[in-house]
């Protein structure tokens, strides 16, 4: 008797503690509701349309009343030139992006630490990431009026000074100039927000660190390398990882602004390649066989990198 006693008890405290808990976190859930609902309808639900890539190019009937196909859309973009062209170019330009983008951020907020004079540092930060906040639309404007061949600013100041009326630098008209334009650009845009990420790191790295480190005689580059380095490591180490999902995907905005007829044949890459064939071309199936592809390989490239992350002695991301 007193042991069903006992249990009637804590069968009553576990009710108790379960109203209390609700009372208290009901309206985090009540707000988190609408997140899930939002990915439910707008990312779960369509996942549906997938089958797309392995049905007849039919939009008309029901989904899954349409006649399966197989891999025959697959094999047709792998047989494709221009769809070969445009993997070439978007892996090509990530992986310039990756190279030369990925470390801008690290060295700046590396010099932005190391600035003493507090208000000249928070004026360069501000003034670094103000570009992130302008459009592509507006970036390809700006550079068109200043690195045009003929009457952009940088080519009339390059034709005065060398004395050659003829001579001009082609940014945007040569396929090489226009590939490290729009990294540069890229880096120009996006590297001082990046920096926030890190230097919200850096403020994580203890002071005494940098103290021990200076009495043990380390100069300031020492001190970077041995202390600010290793304490950004599994910042860099998670965005790395999260970058490697991109190598290939592509912006769409970005090269379709910078893109001209000049420099379509290193500029056309898969997002304006399933543009053109899926919104303008009405290739449905094709299209979404394209970007399944690009979804399995990102996640591939994330799970590699996760794993040898992992083995390197950092947590990753999962």
């Amino acid at each position: 008797m007193e042991k069903k006693t006992a249990a009637q008890g804590g069968a009553v405290n576990k009710r108790m503690s379960w109203t209390v808990y609700m009372r208290r976190y009901g309206t985090l859930y009540l707000l988190l509701l609408l997140p899930v609902i939002f990915f439910a309808i707008f990312r779960y639900y369509p996942m549906q349309w997938i089958a797309l890539a392995f049905k007849k190019n039919n939009i008309i009937q029901p989904l899954w009343s349409v006649d399966w196909v197989g891999m025959q859309w697959f094999e047709r973009a792998f047989k494709t030139k221009a769809f070969l062209n445009a993997l070439k170019n978007t892996i090509t330009l990530n992986l310039m992006d990756l190279v030369c983008g990925f470390p801008a951020p690290i060295i700046l907020a590396l010099l932005l630490n190391e600035l003493t004079f507090k208000r000249f540092k928070k004026i360069t930060q501000t003034v670094l990431y103000l570009p992130h906040f302008l459009s592509w639309i507006i970036i390809s404007g700006l550079a068109t009026r200043l690195l045009a061949d003929n009457d952009g600013l940088l080519n009339l100041i390059y034709k005065q000074t060398s004395g050659n009326a003829g001579a001009s630098i082609p940014f945007l008209s040569n396929p090489s100039y226009w590939r490290w334009t729009y990294i540069v650009l890229g880096i120009w845009k996006e590297a001082g927000w990046g920096t926030i990420i890190y230097l919200a790191a850096l403020t994580n790295i203890s002071p005494e660190l940098y103290e021990a480190a200076a009495v043990d005689g380390a100069g300031r580059f020492r001190r970077i390398w041995h202390v600010t380095l290793p304490g950004l490591r599994p910042t860099i180490i998670t965005l790395l990882i999260m970058r490697m999902g991109y190598i290939l995907g592509s912006e769409f905005d970005r090269p379709l602004a910078m893109s001209n007829k000049l420099v379509t044949d290193v500029s056309q890459v898969i997002s304006i390649y399933v543009y053109e064939q899926g919104i303008q071309g009405l290739k449905y199936s094709l299209t979404t066989a394209v970007g399944l592809f690009q979804s399995i390989v990102a996640v591939i490239f994330i799970l590699a990198t996760n794993t040898l992350a992992k083995r390197m002695g950092e947590r990753g991301i999962m």
